[in-house]
């Protein structure tokens, strides 16, 4: 079965929230543009060429800007760093091919290709690091917005062994394999560059993958799109598990709210999700129903060990000089905290997740099918906000003690009226 073409406004090339949800960057086939969410208004336009890609840091003036491609006078291979108050060109850096995503925090620039990860410093725009991956078209990386601790996640290139006795040595990924082969995340530490994690998060393919905004909880979902974990970061613990439906769909954003209390979910389906971090702080080592005893849950990282030079290969081979001894030692206290867990640690991972689903605190239904949605959380008022392809934003009323659905209070045209058109189909 083909997939359902989804409605998209053809002007709008790019549209994404910045890190702390209090503005809206869009790139059109003219140039670009910053929306203020609450209260809601334009507050900076240039047309200055077609912009497939418009991030912000934060509320300052630091816009990166990538080119869009097929459109005449612009390269999705040139990145622009840019000043919108002094109207002035940082730098402006050409990469080997198409960029496919820009993540900043106030310490870090990442670039994303198909098949590497550019790391800058974003004071001085130094290149610090460069991740070679597996090819990743659809540049599945999350960034942490905060700077310290400050994580990079993105799927690992080979699955990581399912056992710390494992004595297999680790493959290094040829370019042409296809990252979407494993359901491992690595998570990469932009200060000290080098792996300090990785997380077995899913059987199937990573889909999507999110940090919150201290850098101490990781989303991720497969794609399957049926199940949305949450992970302690560096640790990489288990710490919620939420079912979004039973049937398959494409998630097409995950995010949490300032405070890590909610995290919200759009799809394929008209229904976006919000679901509820109930009484657990990123870190923390408590767990929830005991899923994050799961010794299958990731790849523990030695206590008190260093940061890991020379990324993936270097953190397995570090892993096995510990030796059997120090292996057995490790699992043996892992299984002892199963043991001295609830009842779902007993449990197998496939059973307990079957037993203990957890399902939406809040949902909206969207006003119109078809549209790709990224979703928000208010850091100031109950309101989910919601960007669409069509062009639109929508916000939305959330009862923050009883939950159920949410009412829409308003709705805005991200772009000018001769831009606002009937959306077209696009596959």
């Amino acid at each position: 079965m083909l997939p359902q073409a989804e409605k998209v406004n053809p002007h709008m090339l790019f549209a994404n929230f910045n890190q702390d949800f209090t503005c809206i960057s869009v790139g059109t086939k003219k140039g670009y543009s910053i929306t203020n969410c609450d209260p809601f208004g334009r507050v900076y336009t240039k047309n200055d060429g077609a912009r497939g890609i418009v991030e912000m840091l934060f509320c300052t003036s630091l816009i990166a800007l990538v080119g869009a491609a097929d459109q005449p006078q612009s390269s999705p291979r040139k990145l622009q760093i840019v000043n919108t108050k002094r109207q002035s060109m940082i730098c402006e850096l050409l990469f080997p091919s198409s960029i496919l995503s820009v993540k900043l925090n106030r310490k870090t620039l990442v670039v994303v290709l198909e098949v590497e990860i550019y790391i800058y410093d974003i004071s001085n725009m130094k290149l610090l690091h460069v991740i070679e991956t597996t090819k990743n078209p659809d540049a599945i990386c999350a960034l942490s917005p905060s700077s310290d601790p400050s994580y990079l996640a993105y799927p690992s290139p080979v699955p990581s062994p399912t056992s710390p006795l494992s004595t297999a040595p680790a493959k290094t990924p040829s370019p042409a394999a296809d990252a979407s082969q494993t359901g491992d995340v690595l998570i990469f530490d932009t200060r000290n560059l080098s792996v300090v994690n990785v997380v077995q998060a899913h059987k199937t393919p990573i889909h999507l993958l999110a940090i919150n905004s201290t850098g101490t909880m990781l989303a991720t979902c497969s794609d399957k799109g049926t199940v949305i974990r949450v992970f302690s970061l560096p640790g990489a613990e288990k710490l919620y598990q939420f079912r979004r439906g039973m049937q398959g769909a494409k998630i097409h954003s995950i995010t949490f709210n300032v405070m890590s209390t909610l995290l919200a979910v759009s799809s394929a389906t008209d229904t976006v999700h919000i679901f509820k971090l109930a009484g657990q702080k990123g870190g923390d080592s408590t767990r929830r129903n005991g899923n994050g005893s799961s010794p299958s849950g990731s790849v523990d990282s030695q206590s008190g060990s260093a940061a890991l030079e020379g990324g993936y290969e270097a953190f397995i081979d570090n892993k096995k000089k510990g030796g059997v001894t120090q292996s057995i030692r490790r699992r043996s206290l892992h299984l002892g905290k199963n043991l001295a867990g609830s009842v779902g640690g007993y449990l197998p991972n496939t059973l307990t997740e079957l037993w203990e689903p957890s399902r939406d605190f809040a949902f909206l239904k969207l006003p119109t099918s078809g549209a790709r949605c990224i979703v928000a959380l208010s850091g100031n008022m109950p309101q989910v906000m919601v960007i669409s392809s069509e062009g639109y934003f929508y916000s939305y009323n959330i009862d923050l003690e009883n939950g159920g659905e949410c009412t829409l209070m308003k709705q805005y045209s991200l772009l000018d009226s001769a831009e606002d058109s009937n959306p077209t189909s696009s596959d």
